[in-house]
């Protein structure tokens, strides 16, 4: 395997994708991705968002690239978004503007991870948590290891579902009436519980869960590929149809003001009556 060139190029066949915060290995047409620098990195940070963008988007110069898989570089796939830079974040710019820009970036990245031309694969392991799970739920399909433990925390640290515009996606994929549950209670669930979901497509035991992948990039490599990304965005297209509102354009706002008036010691307003 080799690190990923930023072009097909010629003159970048040797030149490494510049990342940080994420490593990128190439193994023919199967681009592999760790989130982190080191196994300790297992939040999603600025860093990693950028890292992540800039791989996306040289996709688009890349279609001798098929398969996309993403896997944590640690114990645990991730644990979410990493809250200390929303606070960093207001103490330099309390109007909130750096915050919006920053979520802003997290939906940028699940859009481009859903429109990608490759097929995107999401390995999963560990804990799977907040914006782990709305960024794994972009992927065309997930594998989880029969270790894996998910939750939904935001309602629970007080903090609204606003990250990547990932309800409509997780709505989508699951059901409303399921994620409601997972949302408003914050409950955790396990391997079991997110394949009858559909949150996971398949589980396997931790030592074979490569196994289970490849089962899924073999045959994917032998489809026509113009066959394979026309499927993949028929099928976004039928999914987005559903959500016929995309409120996950407004989630860099909801969670700036939230925490622009937590960090204020304000409560947000009620809401107005409604009039009959």
């Amino acid at each position: 395997m080799t690190d990923i060139p930023a072009t097909a190029g010629p003159a970048d066949l040797h030149r490494p994708f510049a990342t940080t915060a994420i490593q990128t290995a190439l193994d023919g047409p199967v681009l592999r991705i760790r989130l982190g620098a080191t196994p300790e990195d297992n939040t999603f940070t600025v860093a990693l968002l950028d890292d992540l963008l800039a791989v996306l988007h040289a996709l688009h110069d890349r279609p001798d690239i098929r398969v996309l898989l993403l896997t944590g570089a640690g114990a645990d796939f991730n644990l979410g978004a990493e809250r200390t830079e929303f606070q960093t974040a207001l103490a330099h710019d309390p109007t909130g503007t750096a915050l919006r820009r920053m979520n802003d970036k997290a939906l940028r990245v699940c859009e481009a991870l859903e429109n990608t031309h490759a097929i995107t694969i999401a390995r999963l392991h560990g804990r799977v948590i907040g914006a782990g799970l709305a960024l794994a739920s972009y992927c065309d399909l997930r594998a989880g290891a029969d270790d894996c433990r998910f939750r939904m925390p935001e309602v629970a640290l007080g903090l609204p579902p606003a990250w990547g515009g990932a309800m409509g996606r997780l709505i989508a994929e699951a059901g409303v009436s399921h994620i409601r549950e997972l949302m408003l209670t914050g409950e955790n669930f396990d391997a079991a519980a997110a394949q009858r979901l559909g949150l996971l497509h398949k589980v396997a035991p931790r030592d074979g869960l490569d196994a289970a992948v490849d089962s899924w990039i073999r045959p994917l490599l032998r489809r026509a590929p113009e066959a394979l990304v026309l499927t993949k965005r028929m099928l976004n297209g039928y999914a987005r149809a559903a959500r016929t509102a995309e409120v996950g354009l407004l989630d860099a706002h909801l969670l700036s003001a939230h925490l622009g008036l937590a960090q204020t010691g304000q409560s947000a307003p009620p809401p107005a009556p409604v009039h009959s």
